[in-house]
């Protein structure tokens, strides 16, 4: 349900107006821009894809030459194209990694998510869940990624994400917080992007 206060909001009039189904598209397009995380003829996995947004612009990015693989526990309406796919799983499912590296036909460039957990109003519980999502996401990630691939997360900031930017550190050669301006002001959101990263 989009409250009053989203309606009003301009990314989300931009993304209703372009046909992107979620207004975070525009922070994956922003951080992408920036930080080159996704490239044409890459091979991605979106980890925690629903509604779909950031597929949309993953497919837009990646091109006719590469791939995306899309995951989430909810349904989600598929994308066109033969380059795409989603399974509707547990990201901890066991069988998954093999199967998404079938389809891609190899390791991933990139495993983004912008997946946040259902929120309980308490922010250290929903701060926990959070990062327990990212480390969901991340053990995705170990099995999928190739050496030097990126790594690109949403967290809700605060002491839990502290403790999983410790975890993930060692893992890439670089690591770091990013907030893009598409974020919300009152949102605690913001993203670890990982690059090169250190398969072990």
């Amino acid at each position: 349900m989009i409250g009053m206060y989203d309606r009003k909001d301009a990314y989300y009039r931009q993304a209703k107006k372009e046909g992107y189904r979620s207004r975070a598209a525009y922070k994956l397009t922003q951080i992408a821009a920036k930080e080159k995380a996704v490239r044409p003829g890459d091979r991605v996995i979106d980890a925690g894809a629903a509604p779909g947004g950031w597929s949309q612009v993953l497919l837009d990015m990646v091109g006719a030459r590469g791939k995306v693989a899309a995951v989430d526990l909810l349904p989600m309406a598929t994308l066109p194209g033969e380059n795409f796919r989603f399974w509707q799983r547990d990201l901890t499912d066991p069988a998954l990694p093999a199967e998404l590296l079938e389809f891609l036909g190899g390791k991933a460039d990139a495993v983004v998510s912008d997946a946040a957990p259902n929120t309980t109003g308490s922010s250290f519980t929903d701060q926990a869940r959070s990062a327990d999502l990212v480390r969901a996401v991340f053990g995705l990630a170990r099995e999928t990624l190739r050496d030097g691939g990126t790594f690109l997360a949403k967290i809700f900031g605060g002491a839990e994400a502290d403790a999983v930017f410790r975890e993930l550190k060692p893992f890439f050669t670089e690591l770091r917080r990013l907030r893009p301006e598409a974020t919300r002001k009152e949102s605690f959101e913001l993203y670890f992007l990982g690059k090169r990263f250190r398969a072990k």
